[in-house]
């Protein structure tokens, strides 16, 4: 059999040589004809798979390596019988981490007092549920919109879409990208924020209305972006903008990438019934890349940004990426992944 992976995915080369013919190609190039012959792909965003790139080929399932799924059209690959499995929740604590360490960044930079704030976080899935609790032990009040959870569980623990912008002091985004949410930071939303709230968006670049963005902009506080719209194309006067501006990059720790390439393994073993890989995990010979505990009790807000920018300098990474915003793509396949840390 032959599978056909993005060369970007870590830990990847050699975990599945033993049982199949495995060609490794830029992800952006995994096309119809890269696809033809192959019985399984293993992929990141990058990677369209609609009826244009499978159409006529021999591919029964897909792995991708990612949260995200708009990448891929699910109703046609159901319909047509192909097998298709995420990394869920695979970086879920590589951009809580991100979300925290901006957040006191730009604060400490600018002055801005956190006592008393309230986080508003869109999107309660892996992430947000991280996020929210990261929130939480750090004293924040914290409101909750998920809709589709809402209408789950009830509407005791959410908040409306309006309630939450008119509320959170912080507005952080972590939805997935479909036809409920593309586009959903739009004028209204924008116009409903209190005027000096921060803005966070690290879930996709589409489900901001950018014009809107740029028109809001003077009426935000601070602004931070790791997604956007035509990537790896950004609007680069959208990055003069931001207080921060990343590379679609808040997920990419170390055991993020981890997650991500062992949950992608483990479904091709499933689905192939490849025993020995069932539970495929890449191993961590590094102590030093193990996840870190910190203790923030009694730290005051100016104490709590430097622990945080020591365990991650997002500011290095705004630097590279403001700096030379055409090596989007560069700047994520060459990425130093870091470690994740967590509050005790």
């Amino acid at each position: 059999m032959k599978i056909v992976a993005d060369t970007n995915i870590p830990f990847l080369k050699g975990v599945l040589e033993p049982y199949a013919e495995v060609v490794y190609m830029d992800g952006r190039s995994i096309n119809h004809e890269a696809m033809i012959d192959a019985d399984a792909i293993i992929i990141r965003t990058r990677t369209k798979c609609n009826e244009e790139t499978l159409s006529g080929t021999r591919v029964q399932m897909i792995a991708s390596a990612t949260i995200g799924m708009d990448h891929i059209d699910l109703p046609w690959c159901a319909e047509h019988g192909i097998d298709v499995q995420n990394a869920e929740g695979c970086n879920a604590g590589g951009v809580a981490d991100y979300v925290f360490s901006a957040l006191y960044g730009i604060t400490s930079r600018r002055a801005i007092k956190l006592e008393g704030a309230t986080i508003g976080i869109i999107g309660v899935g892996n992430v947000g549920k991280k996020v929210e609790a990261m929130a939480r032990s750090l004293g924040f009040n914290v409101l909750l919109c998920d809709p589709p959870r809402a209408q789950k569980e009830g509407a005791d623990t959410f908040v409306s879409l309006d309630e939450l912008l008119r509320r959170s002091t912080i507005v952080t985004m972590h939805v997935p990208l479909d036809e409920t949410t593309r586009g959903m930071a739009d004028h209204e939303f924008f116009e409903a924020m209190q005027p000096g709230a921060i803005f966070i968006n690290a879930s996709r670049g589409e489900v901001v209305n950018e014009t809107a963005l740029i028109h809001a902009r003077p009426k935000l506080g601070a602004l931070v972006l790791d997604t956007w719209c035509n990537e790896p194309t950004p609007n680069v006067n959208l990055i003069e903008l931001c207080d921060i501006a990343t590379p679609h990059i808040a997920g990419y720790s170390y055991q993020g990438k981890q997650n991500g390439t062992a949950q992608a393994v483990q479904a091709v073993a499933r689905h192939f019934g490849f025993e020995e890989l069932r539970f495929f995990r890449p191993a961590t010979e590094d102590e030093n890349l193990k996840p870190v505990a910190i203790d923030l009790k009694g730290k005051t807000q100016g104490e709590i940004a430097a622990i945080l920018q020591y365990n991650y300098p997002i500011f290095t990474d705004d630097f590279l990426f403001r700096t030379n915003p055409d090596s989007f793509e560069k700047l994520r396949s060459e990425y130093n992944y870091r470690r994740e840390f967590y509050i005790e």
